[in-house]
């Protein structure tokens, strides 16, 4: 038996290595194998997405694998390389984000219409820029179809001219509380200001009461909520530019991944404290006051009003997703908009004058200064520096899309069912074959006499056609009335930014465009007493 042992242990030790290198081949042999499958399923869909695009021009790419990824960060950098692009491909090219994307980047007025005029029911809005907003948004920015349609349906009347007249009331009351803010600030001899800060929060404040009747009091005190959102977006464009971090399964299991979730419970545990307390005060309110708050906010219609053909409303979840999607998109793409047209005037004195004299004349008389919803109308050249700002500092950069068949575009190019296009918002609003010095300030562009010279789809800051922004007349509104009263009240000069140490601004496209270090204004409180003019 002994014999048998020492036997058994020898063929063992000599076999040993033999069997280890024939299973480590083995192993070789079939992860070379995968890699091979791997890179010859890459070769064919490349050359096949190629093919399909192959009316479109493509710009130099870093690698054969990358293709464009990472050329255009989301930078200072990154948004002068694209109007490198514009400069050298005028409407359109072929880009490629490594192995998994193939896209069309759009940037003139003429290949952009007919794809944002498509009918809603063959236009997707597809996951290259939407899914990473998903677990923060829901559905409601993704759906498709006759999901989106209804939604669609249901939420329109909503943002009526007769509910938007109601909110100016708002609009005036949250830019008083800001004002006053600012006055104690200069008074300490703080003159200096970052304006997201102050304006997110003033747009928040709005927003709230609007929506939901819910006074936040956010102004006056922290908002976990603004930092929240601050940090989600930057969040989401990180995401975005890694390319492995696409893939959930990878995404939730890193760092960033573990921050979004965190970060993201304190947006949605305060939107939904915000739902559940109006919940309870419209049951407490009684159905006569439900009625008479009906043109006084969105909840309403969310929760207890709006019916579709079927006689169904929207479930508890569409209206979390929906409250989600109106706080967010309702307060930070207009704070954005209302501090660079603020930016904007305060580096172009005569300008910003010109407007104050505007307001000054439409206040002459009056025992208060506020803005009335008929006094709009008479903020012509105040609207045009606004439309201005819109275009050159774009709150939105890009909105991406596909197509359940082909699209026809001018000179004989196709994008081929399923592709995704890319209609650059920021491209073609700094297009220099559509916008003559498209990177100075010219309000003169908007001009109603101009008018006839402006290419349809020239100036698109809300997108257009049928999936266009629902909340373009409340985002308008506000912004008349933010800035009228904002000039009406301070005078406007750069700032200095504390981390750059010079009033420079470099932008930072995020999901909405924001200022590296903050956008810093310098402010002067004016007399408004001098509004009221002498007799001669």
């Amino acid at each position: 038996m002994l014999i048998f042992l020492s036997a058994m242990a020898l063929l063992h030790s000599v076999l040993s290595p033999v069997l280890s290198w024939m299973c480590l081949c083995s192993l070789m042999y079939i992860f070379g194998t995968g890699l091979l499958a791997v890179v010859a399923v890459l070769t064919v869909r490349k050359v096949w997405y190629s093919h399909r695009l192959s009316c479109f021009s493509k710009p130099p790419a870093n690698s054969w694998l990358l293709g464009h990824l990472g050329q255009i960060q989301s930078t200072e950098e990154g948004l002068q390389q694209m109007d490198d692009l514009v400069k050298t491909y005028k409407h359109s090219c072929y880009w490629v984000l490594g192995p998994f994307y193939h896209l069309v980047r759009l940037f003139h007025p003429d290949y952009v219409k007919p794809l944002l005029m498509a009918p809603a029911s063959m236009t997707v809005k597809n996951g290259l820029i939407y899914h990473h907003l998903q677990p923060w948004l829901g559905d409601v920015l993704i759906s498709n179809g006759e999901v989106w349609s209804r939604k669609r349906r249901l939420l329109t009347p909503a943002f009526h001219f007769d509910i938007l007249k109601s909110y100016i009331t708002i609009f005036n009351s949250s830019s008083k509380i800001m004002h006053d803010k600012w006055c104690r600030l200069v008074a300490e001899g703080k003159t200096n200001l970052e304006m997201f800060d102050h304006v997110s929060l003033m747009t928040l404040d709005s927003l709230l009461k609007c929506a939901f009747s819910y006074d936040s009091n956010c102004q006056e005190s922290p908002s976990e909520y603004v930092s929240a959102i601050v940090q989600l977006c930057d969040l989401v464009t990180q995401r975005h530019h890694n390319i492995l971090h696409h893939w959930d399964w990878i995404y939730w299991k890193t760092q960033q991944g573990k921050l979004f979730k965190q970060t993201l419970n304190i947006v949605h545990r305060f939107s939904r404290d915000v739902v559940q307390k109006r919940r309870v005060d419209l049951k407490s309110e009684g159905e006569h006051l439900k009625m008479h708050c009906i043109f006084g906010t969105f909840s309403v219609l969310l929760m207890s009003v709006l019916k579709d053909e079927d006689g169904q409303g929207l479930t508890d979840e569409e209206i979390q997703a929906e409250a989600n999607t109106f706080m967010f998109a309702g307060h930070d793409t207009t704070a954005s908009a209302i501090c660079w047209t603020l930016y904007n005037l305060a580096r172009h004195e005569h300008y910003q004058e010109k407007c104050r004299q505007e307001v000054m004349d439409l206040m002459e008389g009056r025992d208060g200064h506020e803005i009335k919803w008929e006094d709009l109308p008479k903020l012509p050249f105040t609207t045009m520096c606004i439309k201005e700002s819109l275009r050159l500092h774009t709150p939105v950069q890009a909105v991406s899309r596909s197509y359940t068949q082909d699209m026809v575009l001018p000179g004989n190019r196709t994008v081929p069912a399923g592709e995704i296009c890319l209609v650059s918002i920021y491209g073609t609003h700094h297009n220099p074959i559509v916008w003559t010095n498209p990177n100075e300030f010219d309000p003169h562009r908007f001009d109603p006499g101009n008018k006839m010279s402006q290419a349809s789809h020239a100036f698109i800051p809300f997108s257009s056609g049928p999936r266009n922004c629902i909340g373009q007349k409340f985002a308008m509104t506000e912004l008349q009335v933010v800035v009228a009263l904002t000039l009406l009240r301070f005078r406007l000069t750069p700032g200095v930014n504390p981390e750059l140490g010079s009033s420079r601004v470099r932008r930072l496209p995020q999901i909405v465009l924001r200022a590296e270090g903050g956008l810093w204004l310098q402010l002067e409180p004016l007399n408004t007493l001098r509004l009221n003019k002498q007799p001669v």
